[in-house]
């Protein structure tokens, strides 16, 4: 008999197997036309196996979604660093900056920003968002209005706001067919937008 822990490891070997091959179906083919049997296909796991793990494609699609947001907060943070003297207006343009290069990823663009308002329901997307890039944002956003860069009553209206920009950008982004040239566009356009939001009032 295989001790716990044996099991454990292996339990935990068999889920991120299997999340790593649905985030590249889910990235190329979309959540519909994805289904559990090419999953299954192409992991070589029991279809029991994949239940034990996920109660069916929606959860395997939101654990998928989930591991996407933790990557693109890890690459936001590497982006912006962990210095903790920096001022908040300069943290939030780089990470503004970031985006726009991280929503270049194909992964990025067909499950976080196509897919999984419509799967999961805004709500739940708004859910996982909140925790990981978006609660970011609107922590920075609060940050600057405590300095006084603006009305802090409207601190979680402007995160709002910047959000719908910063996501719209990274669709336009996906969709350019030179995406180089769009995405020094869009940085261009970001900076003159924050530049014009965070000045002096």
């Amino acid at each position: 008999m295989n001790p716990p822990s044996r099991n454990v490891e292996r339990g935990a070997a068999t889920r991120e197997h299997l999340l790593g091959v649905a985030t590249r179906l889910f990235a190329e083919r979309g959540y519909e036309g994805t289904s559990i049997d090419a999953v299954l296909t192409e992991t070589g796991v029991s279809r029991g196996s994949l239940y034990h793990h996920f109660k069916g494609k929606d959860a395997l699609f939101d654990a998928v979604l989930e591991a996407v947001e933790l990557d693109v907060g890890r690459r936001l943070v590497a982006a912006v660093g962990t210095d903790s003297s920096r001022d908040p207006a300069t943290a939030l343009r780089l990470g503004c900056m970031a985006w726009i290069g991280i929503a270049g990823d194909p992964v990025v663009q067909r499950i976080l920003l196509i897919d999984a308002p419509g799967v999961l329901g805004w709500a739940r997307w708004r859910e996982l968002d909140e925790r990981h890039a978006f609660g970011k944002i609107k922590q920075t956003v609060a940050e600057l209005a405590r300095d006084g860069v603006f009305d802090a009553s409207m601190a979680d209206l402007f995160a709002h706001v910047l959000l719908a920009s910063m996501n719209e950008i990274a669709l336009l982004v996906a969709r350019a067919d030179n995406q180089r040239a769009a995405i020094r566009h869009a940085r261009a356009a970001v900076d003159e937008l924050l530049r014009r939001l965070l000045r002096p009032t």
